[in-house]
């Protein structure tokens, strides 16, 4: 028999789906991250994309965020980051730049130096459910499983990675 927690109707233990609607503020920002990447774990995303113009606030070299990164790596998996620059993720996340190093082989690095910073989409984009900030500067956004924002906000990273960015973030660097 299975118990449900008072407030919520789940059962105990069950974890609540990832939310839907604006969000507001670097923290709720920050949080929404951890959840997705801990969910995409929890559920076998088979595929995320990452897109900043930095990734400068975003909680990649949290030790909890790396480990469910680390659950979500299997064989079949694909993650994808765009950035203007990884600069910022090399100085501010190191847990992200060495478990990018173990996991090379199913993530994809993707740059576009010369592009204005508010023009990269600042979001989390998964086959089932997305987050973007609209405005990145004061970290309001908006999240959704709904499928026309899935698919507008893949059209949209995809023209990026695609058309205007290159390989970048090796991860390995070669030096003689």
């Amino acid at each position: 028999m299975s118990t449900t927690t008072p407030d919520s109707g789940r059962p105990e233990g069950a974890e609540a789906p990832l939310p839907e609607g604006r969000f507001s503020g670097r923290e709720a920002f920050q949080q929404l991250v951890r959840d997705a990447l801990a969910t995409a774990a929890r559920e076998g995303w088979r595929e995320i994309i990452l897109s900043d113009a930095n990734f400068h606030d975003w909680p990649l070299g949290e030790r909890a965020v790396v480990e469910s990164l680390q659950a979500w790596a299997h064989s079949g998996r694909r993650m994808t980051l765009l950035a203007c620059t990884y600069d910022e993720v090399i100085r501010r996340h190191a847990r992200l730049v060495r478990w990018r190093g173990i996991w090379d082989h199913i993530l994809t690095c993707r740059v576009s130096p010369a592009a204005d910073p508010l023009d990269i989409p600042s979001a989390l984009w998964s086959p089932g459910w997305v987050m973007q900030r609209l405005d990145p500067e004061r970290c309001i956004g908006v999240t959704g499983s709904e499928p026309d924002r899935r698919v507008l906000l893949r059209e949209t990273i995809n023209e990026w990675v695609r058309g205007k960015s290159t390989p970048g973030f090796p991860s390995t660097t070669l030096g003689l």
